[in-house]
């Protein structure tokens, strides 16, 4: 088993707890972006052997992780926000410039590139703007309200694998967020069931659809991806700290989080 796969696993599931960060841009910064996308879609094929022992260790760090910290994510919510969200931010503004040199920004991009990157960023930064749905917790399920969790959870996959799109984030958006952190939480099978599925089956489609579009589309879809990266640093801005401790701490948070992806960027495979 590679060990190293479960620590993978558990910064991308740390991620995708928190809405605004991308379980896809910190598999980006791990270096195993195209990986991923290509094992989730060969897993589902005859070749599902080859495939196994690179996604079992990863699923098992993101499980043990969703089901841990979960409680540890909402408490730094909503006791330190700021500083958490701004650990994020140093991530995925660390980020930028290692998926620029991997999709060679100076030597590929044109001006149509540039203008599909900006309209993207602008695109997302926008949604910081939605309020989002304000619906109850649902800890039972009724026909109705299973088939939106499952349908939800499709959603946020898709969002996963998607750099600068936040999984968390969608679920924020459709209401089911606080259910779905509470059931992580309270050990609510049904709930974890349903919405589980919708994750697996999103994983299936959406994986196929994005490792073809990089395939055939790779210039653009990079393009795509930076600008869902930078339009999230605009979703995920919690504001100015206040003066004192607070911002003391969002700073340190902030260089902590730029520090750390420089780390991973550096030990990247996909940089030597």
């Amino acid at each position: 088993m590679e060990w190293k796969n479960i620590y993978r696993g558990f910064l991308m599931g740390i991620s995708d707890l928190i809405p605004g960060v991308s379980g896809g841009t910190i598999a980006f910064i791990l270096g195993i972006y195209d990986r991923l996308l290509l094992a989730i879609s060969g897993f589902f094929s005859r070749e599902w052997k080859k495939h196994i022992g690179f996604l079992l260790p990863l699923g098992i760090g993101i499980g043990l992780t969703l089901l841990l910290f979960s409680r540890v994510i909402d408490f730094l919510l909503k006791d330190y926000p700021q500083p958490t969200q701004f650990f994020f931010l140093g991530l995925i503004i660390g980020v930028v410039p290692f998926i620029s040199r991997q999709a060679g920004v100076r030597k590929n991009f044109k001006i149509g590139h540039f203008l599909l990157l900006l309209a993207v960023g602008a695109a997302l930064a926008s949604t910081a703007f939605i309020k989002p749905a304000e619906t109850g917790i649902i800890t039972s399920l009724t026909m109705q309200n299973t088939i939106g969790l499952f349908l939800a959870g499709w959603a946020g996959s898709m969002a996963m694998l998607l750099p600068g799109v936040s999984g968390s984030f969608i679920l924020l958006l459709l209401g089911v967020y606080a259910t779905a952190i509470n059931a992580l939480s309270t050990l609510n099978l049904p709930i974890i069931i349903v919405i589980g599925a919708g994750v697996i089956v999103g994983f299936i489609v959406s994986s196929r659809i994005i490792h073809y579009l990089l395939s055939k589309f790779t210039h653009a879809m990079f393009a795509i991806i930076i600008g869902l990266i930078i339009g999230s640093v605009f979703v995920i801005y919690p504001g100015v700290p206040e003066s004192g401790t607070p911002f003391v701490m969002s700073v340190i948070a902030l260089i902590t989080g730029l520090i750390v992806a420089n780390i991973f960027n550096a030990a990247s495979p996909s940089t030597k």
